[in-house]
């Protein structure tokens, strides 16, 4: 099943659209701060592995704690070209956390917005600082329809 889910790269005709996010395909080493309500801070280290998918219109990835793969989430992130965007959706069972954004690039950032399973959680996350080797993730969450966000997670990324 997993060899027909692979791909060898992106569809062709599609290449410069698809890598906003396949620039990331391959493997990193992550840093990852978690920020609670009540300030304190938890971090922690983990990997993110970036792959082809689905004919090559799709990246998906697994993002884990460091030695404990069974703590991990994936992320299907698939081009959508009658709209020129992105469809995201993760999943970290876990966690019990689903969510569903849209993403497009704005400037040299990757912006993504949408909602987890609370309906009256909005989510935003970003790719940050993009360099070959390395990018900065960033987690927001609102509950007030946007006005204002609380900045819940970073994850520090470098390419192996």
């Amino acid at each position: 099943m997993f060899s027909l889910l692979a791909a060898d790269g992106p569809a062709e005709g599609l290449a410069d659209k698809l890598m906003l996010f396949g620039r990331f395909v391959g493997a990193w080493d992550v840093e990852s701060t978690s920020f609670q309500p009540d300030g304190t801070q938890r971090s922690q280290l983990g990997e993110w592995h970036f792959a082809w998918v689905l004919g090559g219109r799709a990246v998906q990835d697994v993002l884990f704690e460091q030695g404990s793969p069974e703590r991990s989430g994936t992320t299907i992130r698939a081009y959508d070209e009658r709209s020129d965007t992105w469809h995201v959706s993760w999943m970290g069972p876990v966690w019990h956390e689903y969510v569903h954004l849209v993403a497009r690039a704005v400037g040299d950032r990757i912006l993504l917005e949408g909602r987890d399973t609370d309906p009256a959680r909005r989510v935003r996350w970003s790719f940050n600082e993009i360099t070959e080797n390395s990018f900065l993730w960033r987690g927001e969450a609102s509950l007030d329809d946007g006005k204002t966000w609380t900045l819940e997670q970073e994850i520090r990324a470098r390419r192996r």
